[in-house]
C-alpha cells in the first residue's frame, strides 16, 4: 500500500497496526476478544516507562494456560511513512504462553499474574534500548528466575514463531509473533555449547508440549 493510498484510507487519529493484530487474534484464535487487556497510563512514545502500549491475555483451554500478546514492537498508529515498509516496527510482538501450574483461574484481572508481563516489558525495553531484535532460535539468559523471587528452574529463554499466531501482513508491513519459552540453565549450557541447536530444543519440548507452554512447576 503507498502512502497516498494509506491517507486516504486511515483517519491520523486512527490505529490501523492495533486494528491488524486484533483482527489476526480473533482469527486464529477464534475469539472475539481477550479475556483481559492492559494497558499503559502513560505511553514510552511520550516518556512513559513500559514500550510495550498494551498486553491482552486469553484463557485457553485444552490445555489450561494462559495465554499473553503484546502490543508495541510494531508500528501500532497512524504513520504514512511506514505504509510501505517491509517490516511494522521491530517486525515482531512478543507472545507467551504460562500453565496454570502455580496460580488459580483468574476471574478478573486482579488475579491474572502479572510478571510474564514485567518479564515482555523488560524484553521489549533491551530491544529499545540496545537496537536488537529478536528471532525465531534466539536465546537469552534471564541472569536468574524468568519470576523474580521465585524457585523456578525456568531462568533463561529461547525464542519460537508462536505455533498458533503465523506473520501476518499490517498496513505498515509484515509482522511475527514470537513466543517466549522458559528453559532451565542445563538447556541453555546445551545451546551456548552447541550441544543442541535451537530448532532442535524446541522440536524437542513440541513433543510433549506442542504449544511451547512454559510451566514454572514441572510434574
Amino acid at each position: 500500500m503507498n502512502s497516498e493510498t494509506y491517507k486516504k484510507r486511515y483517519a491520523r487519529d486512527s490505529s490501523p497496526g492495533w486494528d491488524a493484530i486484533d483482527k489476526h487474534l480473533a482469527a486464529r484464535l477464534d475469539l472475539a476478544e481477550p479475556d483481559f487487556h492492559f494497558g499503559t497510563v502513560h505511553r514510552f512514545a511520550l516518556g512513559g516507562p513500559d514500550p510495550l502500549d498494551g498486553i491482552s491475555v486469553y484463557i485457553r483451554r485444552n490445555p489450561d494456560h494462559l495465554h499473553f500478546v503484546s502490543y508495541g514492537l510494531s508500528s501500532l498508529y497512524y504513520d504514512d511513512d511506514a505504509a510501505d515498509g517491509e517490516f511494522s516496527g521491530w517486525g515482531f510482538e512478543l507472545t507467551f504462553r504460562l500453565a496454570f501450574d502455580v496460580f488459580e483461574l483468574p476471574q478478573e484481572a486482579s488475579g491474572v499474574p502479572h510478571w510474564p508481563m514485567g518479564l515482555m516489558q523488560n524484553l521489549a525495553r533491551y530491544v529499545f534500548s540496545s537496537k536488537t531484535w529478536f528471532e525465531h532460535g534466539h536465546y537469552i539468559d534471564a541472569n536468574g528466575p524468568i519470576r523474580a523471587g521465585s524457585s523456578t528452574d525456568k531462568t533463561a529463554i529461547v525464542f519460537c514463531n508462536d505455533p498458533e499466531l503465523v506473520s501476518t501482513d499490517t498496513p505498515h508491513g509484515r509482522l511475527d509473533f514470537l513466543q517466549i519459552i522458559g528453559i532451565t540453565a542445563g538447556e541453555l549450557g546445551d545451546l551456548q555449547t552447541k550441544s543442541i541447536s535451537p530448532q532442535a530444543l524446541i522440536d524437542k519440548k513440541a513433543v510433549s508440549h506442542p504449544l511451547l507452554i512454559t510451566a514454572l512447576v514441572e510434574k
